[in-house]
């Protein structure tokens, strides 16, 4: 079953739960779906494509918790809070650090990286060695740190 028809009947569920929180953010996923394949004429979406979306979904909702955190404002934090909880339950299982550090000491090994230099060349394929299984974020945080380390 693809990610948009998982989508559909969870709105289905939604929508007889009369749970409207879920609602929102399963409207907001399949917005965000049907705009991505209108884009391309109305040709069907890969999965790595749906992933991508749905990281930046993840990612949008992570930064307005953070604004809203600043702000005080418990109300819309609680908001998004709910929606990333539910995007993420259609992301792949994230990785944990340790898993992410050792990944990147054997990519760093690999590529031959010698220090902070390296940085430039390094991230791409680690974002790419990563797909959909860890945040840029974190993996340009551990990144950094392990360069930093071999200089």
């Amino acid at each position: 079953m693809s990610l948009t028809e998982q989508i559909n009947e969870a709105i289905k569920v939604a929508m007889k739960a009369k749970d409207q929180g879920s609602l929102r953010g399963l409207r907001a996923i399949k917005s965000a779906l049907l705009l991505a394949q209108t884009e391309k004429a109305g040709v069907e979406i890969d999965q790595v494509k749906e992933v991508q979306i749905l990281q930046k979904l993840a990612k949008q909702r992570r930064d307005s918790m953070d604004i809203y955190q600043a702000q005080n404002r418990a109300d819309l934090l609680a908001i998004e809070q709910e929606e990333l909880k539910l995007i993420e339950q259609f992301l792949p299982a994230q990785m944990s650090e340790l898993e992410i550090t050792e990944k990147l000491k054997q990519l760093l090994q690999q590529e031959n990286a010698k220090g902070p230099a390296d940085l430039g060349r390094i991230m791409p394929l680690a974002i790419k060695a990563f797909q959909g299984e860890a945040d840029n974020k974190t993996i340009s945080v551990l990144l950094k740190d392990l360069l930093n380390k071999q200089a």
